[in-house]
């Protein structure tokens, strides 16, 4: 459940500051409409100011400490507990049912609808309204003056089960999102591959015969003739132009093959798997990276400590390996500081893989939810610039092989992902 509320807050924290508002002045305000302007049988004044001092905090979210946003899908489910199954289901009841009422209560089980997963909404819907109704109960009138008229009960039931049933379409947008990403990606492939390959072959064809001309330029400056003049340092530049156009080129190749890879539903039930070392996947992607400089390249440290086998496929460990070096890299970049350490090791007969940076970490809030496939966050900023697929996708992989990957990050210092491959048994 707690992942329900999780993904509820990821989907609606942008628009925590509006609703709250709404909130905030919507209760203390319809206590003057129901009260003075169109007066109702009952109504609250404390109440509705502990509802509207509730949603403060929420109006408030992007100024809460580090330490405190772990509490936010709790605090967020708590006070939409009160606000909407309870507070409309205890005035309902208060005011013996009066349309106005009865109006407000089914739009309050229309926003629930909205704003939770069906199991939230289920949950909070039973708990909210049998707390109502002990509060009812407790509050003064006795069982025979209850309003208990069940004609508007099939409504209630009938806005609950097409709620939940429409929550079960959020999967199927996310089928349609990866198909639309796939198409999309396969798209991209289609249209910049050839003139990707064109620029290599010509990129090759010059740097091969670039030294003879490079040579004959200097000899002829050298003997007198008319030539324009080039300065040394760009000539110098140069011979190393053509080498960063192919590497700019295979970076390209590889991005399009990592956004095919990655948009592709996960299933690897025809995928052939055999047995391979892991040290020989992680040397493959180390050299097939397309590490933007040398530079770059160095804060990349394998420790060869122990090496091992695993049953599985080649390439889609080393796309694993594409996928946490390119997140490193960036967060690594975007923080101005920080390292990657590889180490592999065994431990009764389980290999594992320790993928560690020394980058800015992860929030305590956005650690559990790194592997939800479109969950995406970058440092620096609340929403992450990313499809959220990336992480996804190297659970998916590590599950197919009968592994498994976690992470643990402290922010500020470090991030460390651990790849877990099942023993090889005869």
């Amino acid at each position: 459940m707690f992942d329900g509320m999780s993904r509820n807050v990821q989907y609606f924290e942008s628009r925590f500051f509006p609703f709250g508002l709404v909130a905030v002045i919507g209760f203390p305000l319809y206590y003057f409409i129901w009260h003075d302007a169109f007066p109702q049988p009952y109504e609250n004044l404390p109440l509705r100011l502990l509802g509207s001092a509730l949603f403060v905090p929420v109006m408030l979210t992007k100024y809460w400490p580090e330490r405190l946003r772990r509490y936010l899908p709790l605090y967020w489910s708590l006070a939409t507990f009160y606000a909407l199954p309870f507070f409309f289901t205890f005035m309902l009841l208060k005011n013996n049912g009066s349309v106005p009422w009865l109006l407000s209560a089914l739009t309050a089980v229309f926003l629930m609808v909205l704003l939770m997963d069906w199991i939230s909404l289920f949950i909070q819907f039973i708990g909210g309204v049998g707390c109502a109704w002990l509060a009812f109960r407790l509050s003064g009138p006795s069982v025979d003056s209850v309003f208990l008229n069940l004609d508007y009960l099939p409504v209630y039931l009938f806005v609950l089960v097409l709620g939940a049933v429409a929550n079960y379409s959020s999967e199927v947008v996310k089928q349609e999102r990866l198909r639309a990403m796939q198409s999309t990606a396969s798209m991209i492939a289609h249209e910049l591959r050839t003139p990707l390959l064109g620029i290599k072959a010509g990129a090759s064809g010059v740097r091969q015969h670039l030294p003879a001309l490079l040579a004959g330029y200097r000899q002829a400056r050298d003997a007198g003739q008319a030539v324009e003049p080039i300065r040394e340092i760009h000539l110098e530049a140069m011979r190393s132009v053509m080498e960063r156009i192919e590497g700019e080129v295979n970076y390209s190749n590889i991005v399009i093959d990592m956004l095919l890879a990655n948009s592709k539903p996960f299933s690897f039930k025809n995928i052939p798997h055999g047995t391979y070392s892991v040290s020989e996947c992680i040397e493959l992607a180390l050299s097939r990276y397309p590490f933007s400089s040398e530079k770059e390249r160095r804060l990349v440290t394998w420790e060869r400590v122990q090496d091992f086998s695993f049953k599985g496929n080649e390439l889609l460990l080393v796309h694993v390996f594409f996928n946490l070096i390119k997140n490193s890299l960036r967060h690594i970049a975007m923080a101005g500081k920080g390292s990657i350490i590889i180490r592999t090791e065994v431990e009764n007969g389980t290999g594992k893989i320790l993928f560690m940076d020394s980058g800015p970490g992860i929030p305590a809030h956005v650690l559990p939810h790194i592997f939800t496939r479109f969950y995406s966050w970058s440092y620096g900023h609340d929403d992450g610039s990313g499809a959220g697929i990336g992480l996804a996708y190297c659970r998916s992989v590590m599950q197919s092989l009968g592994g498994n990957i976690t992470c643990r990050s402290m922010q500020g210092k470090y991030s460390e992902f651990t790849l877990t491959f099942p023993a090889i048994t005869d």
